[in-house]
């Protein structure tokens, strides 16, 4: 009887190491969240914002839905997404499986495909498995993980843009005589000063080889502007300013690249 019982009990222990195996990788994992994981509400929003000429020069490839391949070079600050963050540096992500849908955001699509495009020919990757639209990328990455101050994909969207044209960071330094070019570099103290004067709180500046690349405004949760937060925690490409930005910095335009190569079929279709 007892190398019976010593049978019968090993196997029960070697189940219950695994599943408190299973339970601490579970519970250790990174910022990058999981549908199938809760977590915890969001401390604040950043706007982020990229700067297409600096993102364009570097076009190599032209297709329809890539906001680079445009007639005109875009000149303004387009945005990147509402990122829902933690004051610890991380960041909540792919909250719910609520897919993108773009009939819910149907009246919203000039808009965005002015100041939201994608700057890319490659689809982005989604919470789920598969790729898809940029749209779709930042509502299921971003968005879904917005409540409770946001409900769904109609007000993710049209919360970003009513943000983006409160604060106008283009016409804030356009106004200031910082302007779309590539012969002059501007002091980076002096662009930080001019929008925290103009927003009433400090934004976060990111910089590739001396260019502006891209732009966060930071929000309390009742959308009240504040300063950025730094830590030594990055997300994806940024990190604060001094250490991504030189003292002087540049905002440069880009000859856009045309669709001659594009067959007739894609040069039809709508831009994204």
């Amino acid at each position: 009887m007892a190398r019976f019982d010593v049978v019968v009990k090993w196997p029960l222990s070697s189940v219950s190491l695994l599943l408190l195996v299973f339970s601490f990788f579970s519970s250790s994992r990174g910022s990058v969240g999981s549908s199938l994981l809760e977590q915890r509400e969001f401390d604040y929003f950043a706007l982020a914002l990229q700067w297409p000429g600096t993102f364009c020069q570097r076009t190599h490839h032209c297709c329809s839905q890539n906001g680079c391949c445009r007639p005109d070079p875009l000149t303004w600050f387009t945005i990147h997404g509402l990122w829902p963050n933690y004051d610890d540096g991380s960041w909540p992500s792919c909250c719910s499986r609520s897919e993108f849908d773009p009939k819910k955001v149907s009246s919203l699509l000039p808009v965005l495909e002015k100041y939201w495009p994608t700057l890319s020919c490659s689809s982005t990757s989604l919470c789920h498995g598969g790729k898809g639209l940029f749209w779709a990328h930042e509502w299921e990455k971003h968005g879904t993980c917005s409540k409770p101050i946001i409900q769904d994909e109609y007000s993710y969207f049209s919360k970003a843009l009513d943000l983006y044209f409160k604060y106008n960071i283009t016409d804030i330094l356009n106004g200031a005589g910082y302007l779309a070019t590539n012969a002059d570099k501007y002091p980076l103290g002096d662009i930080v000063a001019t929008i925290k004067k103009a927003v009433g709180a400090t934004p976060l500046l990111v910089c590739k080889k001396g260019s502006v690349q891209e732009l966060q405004i930071c929000f309390y949760k009742d959308f009240k502007p504040r300063d950025c937060h730094v830590s030594s925690t990055t997300r994806e490409d940024t990190s604060n300013s001094r250490n991504s930005c030189p003292r002087y910095v540049s905002l440069p335009t880009y000859a856009p690249l045309m669709l001659e190569d594009v067959n007739s079929a894609e040069a039809a279709v709508t831009w994204f």
